[in-house]
């Protein structure tokens, strides 16, 4: 019994430990990470140079996905709106139901945090290995040397660019869905065009597309912020920058899961 209990109590004091210095490592992480975006937030020193980068980060990070945007909203409508007709149509209900809910899923859930969440994999990666590279191969430190600030150079453009292509990318799929719901209507004659699209103007409030589109602003920080994070502090080889956007990717979407339910709490 004496054995027993020595166990008993070196388990609890090892997992209490265990947890103390995982709550002491992610409150250095978050301080780093404040740290960070208080040198990105700078006045930038060439508003020439920020202006080039600022294009270029925009059309590399945003117009670059509109694709993949398109591409999974169209199927993703064409799903939705087959599922509604086909697993909930009932004599009671109307025929116009499988169009109103298509629009609401779209514009409520999928093309704001569904839709970060996939730009999240190729976006958030994207950065961490880009900035992971710069750090490895020293150009960050050349950047230092030669008393440029890199966060505010380097960062500063991602944070913004995406901020400001994601309310686009939030549109395009939203259309792109109802785009896709069409496409079941008259191809696949799953319902008749007049009951979706009576379906799809029924109770429209327009609020929820502005709710959607500041939710993607708040995602879209997410995503280029923390990316950056993890790229700008990798300390180590190649093998580091992988881990690095593997990390920069998994923590993006644990916090747009975490930051979803508060903003659809604040906005609805």
């Amino acid at each position: 019994m004496v054995i027993k209990r020595k166990m008993r109590n070196f388990a609890n004091k090892y997992s209490t430990s265990t947890i103390i210095m995982l709550i002491i490592k992610a409150l250095e992480t978050f301080g780093s990470y404040l740290m960070l975006m208080g040198h990105t937030f700078s006045i930038p020193e060439r508003f020439r140079m920020f202006w080039k980068q600022y294009v270029k980060e925009m059309t590399q990070l945003g117009v670059n996905s509109i694709g993949i945007v398109l591409l999974i909203s169209f199927f993703i409508g064409a799903v939705i709106c087959i599922q509604m007709k086909v697993n909930i149509e009932s004599p009671w209900m109307p025929r116009w139901v499988a169009g109103y809910t298509t629009r609401e899923i779209m514009l409520l859930e999928f093309s704001s945090s569904i839709m970060c969440l996939i730009l999240s994999g190729k976006v958030g990666s994207n950065i961490a290995s880009e900035l992971g590279t710069m750090r490895v191969t020293q150009q960050i430190d050349a950047l230092e040397i030669m008393g440029v600030n890199p966060a505010s150079y380097l960062i500063l453009p991602k944070i913004l660019g995406l901020i400001t292509i994601m309310p686009f990318l939030v549109i395009f799929s939203s259309a792109t869905g109802v785009i896709g719901a069409y496409g079941t209507a008259y191809i696949g004659h799953i319902l008749t065009p007049e009951d979706l699209t009576e379906g799809l103007q029924h109770s429209f409030k327009p609020w929820f597309m502005y709710m959607s589109i500041i939710k993607s602003l708040f995602f879209a920080f997410i995503i280029s912020s923390v990316s950056s994070f993890f790229g700008y502090t990798v300390d180590g080889g190649s093998v580091e920058v992988g881990k690095a956007s593997t990390d920069a990717v998994v923590s993006s979407s644990v916090l747009i899961l975490f930051s979803d339910v508060f903003l659809t709490q604040i906005l609805s």
